[in-house]
């Protein structure tokens, strides 16, 4: 039986896409590879948000041209995802030895183009944005007990530093209906906790039904007596007091928001389009913090945007430090092609970027290290999620904030005889990214 390899990089959406190309893969009659060296059919399921990503992509398809010529002609190297929209056919002139490029709207074409290119011609198919969803395929989950469940694709905000507009195209958002029932299957299925996918989720709705619906959608997901419902990503501009209320009052919602801020200045905002400012930003986390008083917060930052000045950066510090994060993703700004802050010539040095970045780590670190130890002797309800990608013999755990607990493996226990399982969980100790534990039960 031919076997296949997906290598995903990105975001939540990235890894819900390459569960539906293994779906499709399996349904064309491949098996998993154990290894992307041993595989038939490599595809890489891309993300161009940051030059980073392009680099590692490119360098890792690149290695693999060896492959191909030192005794395996007939592998078939695919690149999908952001980057086989935005780049196309050009994507030949940089690894001509791909074999299939696709993009993130024509998943459904890859066991078409697969077949093309087993005739021995490359296979290029880019489409725009049309009527379908990813979701709508067969799919291949991670984890029989978590389920990513796409409620939307696309975006209408058209940040300046940002590519996700022009590679997933406009909002559309899938009908309550579809979700609840995706939903209900899922349950059905032993799934316990699921988690909402969107570019945008708190303005899911607005393109089909005039208006954005996603409070009464996380009521309607909840009656389907679902464990736990996470959500990705919010918008601090689209977050209502609909939602915040429904967080505080369904249970199965979980106490944990990712909402990216980018910035604290509101100069740079105002440049990033944005369209909030830090003291709307303030009152949209006071809100929360009123109605969730046990809400984990994590956020997104970028520092060295063009035009950012010492001044604007440590703006950004004290919106931190006062916000008090307790989990944050940083980056150094780089610009991408298409996009309009990549006109602007007022850019930050790197090695001024650097050490911006540097003094806002520091302060992350800090402040998540803080948080952490606060939870120090608590017991909580875990999910464990099964064995550490680093330790078979330690347990890896998820609280309902969203904070990573290490415990040890009880003896004579398999780790996937306790994968999606509810269990007590008291906190014994504190590191900066994650906790350690041990059963309470």
């Amino acid at each position: 039986m031919r076997s296949y390899f997906i290598r995903t990089f990105g975001c939540q959406m990235n890894k819900h896409d390459s569960e539906r190309m293994a779906g499709l893969l399996e349904g064309a009659g491949f098996a998993p590879a154990k290894s992307i060296e041993s595989a038939d059919v490599i595809v890489f399921n891309t993300c161009c948000v940051r030059e980073t990503a392009d680099e590692r992509l490119y360098g890792q398809v690149c290695s693999l041209k060896a492959l191909k010529t030192g005794g395996r002609p007939d592998v078939i190297i695919a690149v999908g995802g952001c980057v086989g929209q935005r780049d196309g056919a050009s994507v030949l002139k940089h690894a001509p030895h791909v074999d299939v490029v696709f993009g993130t709207h024509n998943i459904h074409e890859l066991p078409s183009l697969l077949e093309a290119a087993e005739r021995g011609r490359p296979a290029v198919s880019i489409v725009g944005a049309g009527e379908s969803f990813s979701s709508d395929l067969p799919y291949v989950r991670e984890h029989a007990w978590h389920a990513w469940v796409s409620i939307m694709v696309g975006c209408d905000n058209h940040c300046a530093y940002c590519v996700v507009p022009s590679v997933r195209g406009p909002e559309r958002s899938r009908t309550v209906e579809e979700i609840v029932a995706e939903v209900s299957h899922l349950v059905a299925d032993g799934v316990v906790e699921v988690t909402l996918l969107g570019q945008n989720v708190n303005s899911y709705g607005r393109d089909r039904y005039g208006e954005p619906r996603f409070a009464a959608l996380l009521e309607a997901v909840a009656a389907t007596g679902i464990r736990r419902i996470r959500f990705a990503t919010s918008h601090p501009k689209d977050l209502s007091d609909e939602t915040i209320a429904a967080m505080a009052a369904l249970p199965a919602l979980m106490p944990f928001l990712h909402l990216p801020v980018q910035h604290g200045s509101n100069r740079v905002l105002a440049a990033m389009n944005r369209r909030y400012t830090r003291e709307t930003y303030f009152q949209r986390i006071a809100a929360l913090r009123a109605a969730i008083p046990d809400i984990a917060l994590s956020t997104d930052i970028i520092v060295g945007f063009p035009g950012e000045t010492e001044e604007d950066f440590l703006e950004t510090l004290d919106l931190v430090g006062r916000v008090a994060f307790d989990h944050a993703f940083t980056f150094i700004y780089s610009p991408r092609e298409g996009t309009p802050a990549a006109s602007l010539t007022e850019t930050v040095p790197r090695e001024v970027a650097q050490d911006r970045f540097d003094r806002l780590a520091a302060l992350v670190h800090s402040l998540s290290l803080a948080s952490n130890e606060r939870e120090v002797g608590a017991v909580c309800e875990c999910l464990i999620e099964g064995a550490s990608r680093r330790d078979a013999a330690v347990l890896s755990a998820r609280t309902p904030q969203n904070r990573l607990v290490h415990l040890p493996l009880p003896d004579g226990t398999s780790p996937d005889s306790l994968a999606g399982t509810f269990r007590q969980v008291r906190i014994s100790a504190a590191h900066p990214w994650f906790l350690s534990g041990e059963f309470a039960e």
